[in-house]
């Protein structure tokens, strides 16, 4: 969506402040030995009290509040049974509707200690969205995001998950225009300004597709390999964008 009225802002600065602080009340709460399930009951208890709707279930029935994601599952992980470990890429994506309108952040944890690999993977995926949102600039290509990620990715040894991209958000969960984490010379569209979209690299040690895995949810690596993924849904502006799903 773009951004027309105050209204519009103040709506989205509050379900931007809601979603980034349920990914905090969650991340606070990951300990090796809890399952999924009752990671996401953490986040799903805070956005109930804050009156906000989990996004996954407002838009598409998903079976989860939040989706949680481990190791070579790229996005789209189920909350359920599974037991976090240490050694896990432990990825958990929030996005939620508060009075019409959404927002979307997420973060990989390792669940230390991890491999040097592993690390080192989620660090490049952070480092790639910070690079991402320094590239944000009303009247840029919005190609200017996904290059100056690759270029990240690349530069560390990894690669792009080409088939998972940012997107528009604001009114619903998912809005034109689609933000490739890679440089795609057939994209010919440009941030404007009060453009709100989310930039969020999914990066992996040497997948650049996904699949669908059999419970035709989770989205997994086809050669087993981890993957990384950091989001901030921000509002486009002539200078530095304006982060909404960051909190302190």
């Amino acid at each position: 969506m773009i951004v027309e009225s105050q209204q519009d802002m103040a709506g989205l600065v509050r379900v931007g402040k809601v979603v980034g602080t349920a990914l905090k009340r969650m991340k606070e709460a990951v300990r090796p030995g809890m399952t999924t399930g009752e990671l996401d009951a953490i986040g799903a208890e805070f956005l109930r009290r804050e009156g906000a709707r989990p996004a996954p279930i407002v838009m598409y029935q998903f079976p989860g509040s939040t989706c949680i994601s481990i190791d070579d599952e790229a996005a789209h992980g189920i909350p359920g049974r599974r037991v976090i470990k240490v050694g896990d890429l432990l990825n958990i994506d929030v996005s939620a509707e508060l009075d019409g309108y959404f927002a979307d952040t997420g973060a990989t944890m390792p669940i230390l200690p991890v491999s040097a690999l592993k690390q080192k993977l989620a660090d490049t995926a952070y480092q790639a969205m910070q690079k991402g949102i320094q590239a944000a600039r009303a009247g840029q290509p919005v190609n200017t995001i996904g290059r100056a990620m690759e270029q990240v990715v690349r530069g560390a040894g990894f690669r792009v998950i080409r088939d998972l991209p940012g997107h528009g958000v604001g009114r619903k969960l998912h809005e034109p225009p689609n933000v490739p984490g890679f440089f795609n010379p057939r994209l010919r569209d440009k941030l404007v300004e009060g453009m709100v979209i989310t930039i969020e690299p999914f990066v992996s040690t040497k997948a650049n597709r996904i699949y669908t895995a059999p419970d035709k949810w989770t989205l997994k690596t086809p050669d087993g390999s981890p993957a990384a993924q950091y989001e901030h849904t921000v509002i486009i502006t002539r200078g530095e964008p304006i982060l909404l799903t960051k909190v302190d």
